[in-house]
């Protein structure tokens, strides 16, 4: 038991630090480009993670490199596409919302985990994607569903959508790599994209001397926490209570964006708060949790 103590105390933090991605995202990409952002930030973290899994996982270098096709589009999809993704939308629209929008990821990887891996999906978990995306429709319009009718969203969480679907397609084809272990294959994925961004990166330059303090100390976390100590966090708690169970604590990065950007000054609106709590129980069908308990009943 104490081990599975262990595994929640780490999935939280995990999803903490996550959250904070959000939060500080939100005012480093005032002062960085997207791009910038996402090459400085899995540079360093990538260097590190691949000695945290030499010595972690001790993998099979040759075997690491004869997957590098599967690695560079793990890199440019979860890497380059979803991070410079993530960071352009919050150009646009608020922590909360890019936040609340993500947590649709878990739904939107059941029905492509159903299509390409061909998955079972139960009635329940069908109902429960529908929820999850009626959620992100209420924070989309605000709370005005007519608003569908117009066209009429903000860039920002749009975004976030195109994020989702880079993230999803990211891991399917880490589900699908089996010969390399999970954090190998971030780092190696992470140092394949940091040097197809680096020629994108130095012909775009950045402006050293511009960049504040706190910019500067958003960065740090940025590598420290998000990328790295929570994967690690991830990998050990997966481990521990298994994928499933792992997977529904993903729902407390929006609950903790959402908290730290009220204790910061942002204005939580009625939309987001049913739309949240919409996706969240979608989420909670989807998972299949409801599905194994009324199994166990039968």
């Amino acid at each position: 038991m104490a081990g599975k103590n262990k595994a929640w105390l780490l999935l939280t933090l995990c999803n903490l630090f996550w959250a904070g991605n959000y939060i500080l995202g939100k005012y480093v990409v005032a002062e960085m480009t997207p791009l910038w952002i996402t090459f400085s930030r899995w540079l360093a973290a990538s260097l590190l993670l691949l000695g945290i899994a030499h010595f972690y996982e001790k993998p099979d270098w040759r075997g690491v490199g004869a997957a590098w096709p599967t690695l560079t589009g793990m890199g440019l999809l979860g890497i380059v596409g979803y991070n410079t993704v993530l960071y352009s939308a919050l150009n646009y629209t608020s922590a909360t919302n890019a936040a609340l929008v993500s947590a649709l990821n878990p739904g939107v990887m059941v029905v492509f985990s159903a299509f390409l891996l061909r998955e079972k999906i139960s009635r329940i978990q069908v109902l429960g994607i529908a929820v999850s995306f009626t959620g992100v429709l209420v924070v989309l319009t605000g709370g005005v569903l007519h608003q569908l009718l117009q066209l009429d969203f903000n860039r920002g969480d749009l975004l976030m959508l195109v994020a989702i679907l880079m993230w999803t397609l990211y891991s399917i084809i880490g589900k699908r790599l089996t010969a390399v272990p999970p954090v190998t294959a971030t780092a190696a994925s992470a140092l394949i994209a940091t040097l197809i961004m680096a020629p994108f990166a130095a012909a775009q330059g950045i402006d050293a001397g511009s960049i504040s303090p706190f910019t500067m100390v958003g960065i740090l976390y940025i590598i420290l926490f998000p990328s790295i100590c929570s994967f690690i966090f991830w990998n050990i708690s997966v481990r521990e209570v298994g994928a499933g169970k792992a997977g529904i604590f993903l729902n407390l990065i929006p609950v903790f964006t959402a908290a730290i950007s009220w204790m910061m000054g942002e204005r939580i609106t009625a939309a987001q708060v049913i739309g949240g709590l919409l996706v969240f129980l979608g989420v909670y069908l989807t998972s299949g949790l409801l599905d194994r308990r009324m199994a166990r009943k039968a």
